[in-house]
């Protein structure tokens, strides 16, 4: 997945920031949580890792999505835990770093975390590994690294990039006459172009212009023209996918569009968020009028009130989370599951193997609609060579009105046979 992310102002905190201790101290006396039944469920150890923000240019910066864990450990220890069981959190910085990503797994492995929950890492090699020879389960990890839809250990909660792209793919196939496709110059970049095509030749309609572009230009005008030649003037669409580029790719592309052509613009979340939109001038800004493909709810919905709660009354006005970041919903939503998933297991103590064979057998995870019911079995996942631990590959349909996301289409859309058809044949 090529989604870097721009680095956000943030307060520096090192490897480990550490256990959230709100659980500790809303001990009663006699041992019990609040609102537990008594003292015999056993604490439950988790950790959530993801880069604070480097010192490189290009460092990624996902400080937000360890702040909503700890915020989560603090409200749900105030509630009384998951069924009875105090919520440990410990969180890492990964430092979007090979080494940093090790690091975080080996804390897991000596915290005797039962799971690592809602994190964020492009070094997937470095911290799959020890989390399998330790059989500690990788549970709704934002998906920026291809071993989180491959390993044993990874229980993803989304199908990552490629069913963005072809999302992508059926939502430009009913408007657009000819679509341009910007991307990066990279294998991961071949694999998007790969989806478009094969979604869009599904469907009927004339392959997308490929156009590779280099991850880390300061300027997109020569691939600006192209797009907008292979547009044409009416009717066309470009849509691009080049993270934390895409702003600047967008900012060639409108200052090269001649006055009077209406060609359509699209890309997918983790390249298009609101956050971005804001920061570009809101109704205003490159992106009104956009298509964009994500894998939860818009950020209005009313699905994500019970988040934006949390963080009111429990993030004590930590300014590393924005609740309509994608990176922050992706912990949320990885947290109400593993809650869903703890609370069904109905057990005393839970391990690290007790969670994992829960997950194997198909106990069921209820993240309140932000995604559909999700469920680890075997016939739940797709199957196909390229996305074999893929279980939801369903997305949302969104476009930029008046400066905010909104829904384009009501429900989820499967994308699953784009999917299996781009695995197959690629």
């Amino acid at each position: 997945m090529t989604g870097r992310r721009r680095p956000l102002p943030t307060r520096p905190f090192g490897l480990l920031t550490g256990a959230v201790t709100a659980g500790a101290l809303l001990l009663s006396g006699c041992g019990a949580l609040p609102g537990a039944s008594g003292g015999s469920r056993e604490p439950v150890t988790v950790v959530t890792w993801a880069p604070g923000g480097g010192s490189a240019p290009d460092a990624a910066n996902m400080a937000g999505m360890t702040a909503m864990a700890q915020a989560y450990g603090r409200w749900i220890n105030a509630r009384g835990g998951i069924d009875g069981h105090e919520l440990r959190v410990i969180t890492c910085d990964e430092q979007d770093a090979w080494t940093g990503a090790g690091d975080c797994a080996r804390k897991a492995v000596e915290e005797k975390a039962v799971a690592v929950v809602g994190s964020y890492s492009r070094h997937g090699r470095a911290f799959m590994a020890p989390l399998e020879v330790a059989g500690i389960p990788y549970i709704g990890g934002y998906g920026a690294s291809e071993e989180e839809f491959r390993s044993y250990a990874s229980y993803p909660v989304t199908g990552g990039q490629s069913a963005l792209l072809a999302g992508t793919a059926e939502q430009l196939s009913h408007g657009c006459d000819r679509v341009s496709l910007v991307r990066p110059d990279t294998l991961a970049g071949d694999s998007q172009a790969w989806l478009l095509r094969t979604g869009l030749k599904e469907a009927g309609r004339p392959l997308p212009l490929d156009i590779p572009a280099a991850e880390g230009a300061t300027s997109y005008d020569p691939e600006a023209e192209r797009a907008l030649s292979g547009a044409g003037t009416t009717g066309g669409c470009v849509t691009s996918v080049l993270g934390d580029r895409t702003e600047t790719f967008f900012d060639s592309f409108r200052r090269l569009e001649p006055e009077g052509t209406a060609v359509r613009v699209a890309s997918v979340l983790g390249s298009v968020e609101q956050p971005l939109i804001d920061r570009t001038g809101g109704r205003d800004s490159p992106f009104e009028g956009a298509y964009v493909t994500g894998w939860y709810p818009p950020p209005g919905d009313a699905r994500w009130d019970t988040m934006r709660k949390v963080i009111r009354e429990y993030a004590f006005g930590d300014n590393r989370i924005d609740p309509d970041d994608t990176g922050v919903q992706t912990t949320w939503i990885a947290y109400t599951a593993l809650k869903s998933v703890i609370e069904s297991m109905d057990e005393s103590g839970i391990t690290a193997a007790k969670l994992t064979r829960a997950l194997g057998q198909g106990v069921r995870a209820d993240t309140g609609g932000l995604t559909p019911v999700l469920r680890w079995r075997y016939e739940d996942m797709i199957g196909s060579r390229s996305y074999p631990r893929v279980v939801n590959s369903k997305v949302t349909f969104q476009v930029v009105r008046d400066g905010r996301l909104v829904a384009a289409r009501k429900d989820f859309v499967d994308v699953t046979e784009t999917m299996a058809e781009a695995s197959a044949t690629r």
